[in-house]
């Protein structure tokens, strides 16, 4: 329905914003919708209708973030780039058994993975890391019999698949005391 109503950026950056909203009714995140909009038109204004290629240019365009950028930099445009989801992130915590509790293990990732990815096809390296990270390295029981890596995986080795990534530990929420009178 979206490309049918708005087939290229051109006609998204005209569209009003009401009219998109409409039809993104029901769908939810609907601050999603409007940064659709103001990115067509940025990329209309800026870049004469074309998706910028590389990680710098995309991530000025409204709505995109760090793995939005590297995500599309690699995946549409073959570039190498080394998008970082959550999936992504226990797979290679998992591979290198990297004990960095998250937050911080996203940086130290973003930091290594880029000298792993392949000047060629680097889109398809990305798809493949998070199809592992979501189906054979899950979260949960992981099916290491079935990691094309677990030859090599230092988290298998050392039996420690399951532990990986550390979650930081929740900060203890401070104790509110009240009273109350009732009359």
């Amino acid at each position: 329905h979206f490309t049918t109503q708005w087939p290229n950026f051109e006609a998204l950056a005209a569209a009003s914003e009401e009219s998109v909203m409409t039809a993104w009714a029901g769908l939810g995140y609907y601050a999603r919708a409007r940064n659709l909009v103001a990115c067509a038109r940025h990329v209309s204004e800026h870049y004469d209708g074309k998706m910028p290629e590389t990680e710098d240019e995309l991530l000025v365009l409204p709505g995109i973030g760090p793995y939005t950028a590297a995500a599309i930099s690699s995946i549409a445009f073959n570039r190498k780039a080394a998008p970082v989801d959550g999936n992504i992130e226990r797979v290679i915590s998992r591979y290198f058994a990297i004990q960095t509790p998250l937050p911080a293990l996203k940086k130290e990732i973003k930091a290594i993975l880029p000298d792993y990815v392949p000047n060629d096809r680097p889109g398809d390296f990305a798809q493949a890391m998070m199809d592992l990270g979501a189906t054979i390295c899950t979260p949960k029981r992981p099916n290491c019999n079935l990691c094309p890596w677990q030859e090599n995986c230092d988290a298998a080795r050392l039996n420690m698949e399951e532990h990986l990534p550390i979650r930081a530990a929740k900060k203890e929420r401070p104790k509110r005391l009240g009273r109350i009178f009732w009359i």
